[in-house]
């Protein structure tokens, strides 16, 4: 089966006679269904196919937003003004879509007062409830607590992205 270089179906051709069609216009005979019976060939020019999907791929990952994770380290008995520091860097990291991984080190005898850790996590989760969702509770790990907050994708900010998109 032989589709020709402007997407008309030419019908069932002897695969010399096809290569023959395909030289004569410069272009190249492509395979482009071998399951199918009979197989299915194309006449394109491969190289700019192959270009034109090497563009489209980079657009893709042009939109494609990596994220990363950020870790931001606590203590249990933290000071009010370095908590309220670190929790706006949490709400920066959130809001540029990061996950935040948020930890709590416990030294000597910290370590019988775990509660404490947990609550500033908890205060934490709470602070930042309008940009990120907590992934699982607060877990122990060896000396550290640790806690995973996503960002959650803001449906206002995607609506007006569309709605500029749409005035342009």
């Amino acid at each position: 089966m032989l589709i020709d270089a402007d997407g008309s179906k030419v019908g069932v051709v002897p695969i010399q006679q096809a290569l023959e069609m395909a030289e004569t216009r410069g272009l190249d005979l492509v395979e482009v269904a071998p399951q199918a019976n009979p197989p299915v060939c194309r006449i394109m020019d491969y190289g700019k196919y192959r270009y034109q999907q090497q563009k489209r791929d980079k657009e893709a990952r042009k939109k494609q937003k990596v994220q990363t994770v950020k870790e931001i380290k606590m203590r249990p008995k933290i000071d009010e003004h370095d908590y309220n520091f670190k929790v706006k860097a949490i709400k920066d990291f959130l809001g540029s879509g990061h996950r935040v991984k948020v930890s709590i080190f416990f030294r000597g005898r910290e370590m019988a007062f775990l509660d404490k850790g947990r609550e500033v996590l908890e205060r934490v989760k709470k602070d930042c409830e309008g940009l990120g969702k907590a992934d699982s509770d607060p877990k122990m790990e060896g000396r550290y607590m640790r806690m995973m907050l996503a960002p959650i994708q803001q449906k206002s900010e995607s609506k007006a992205a569309k709605d500029t998109q749409s005035q342009s």
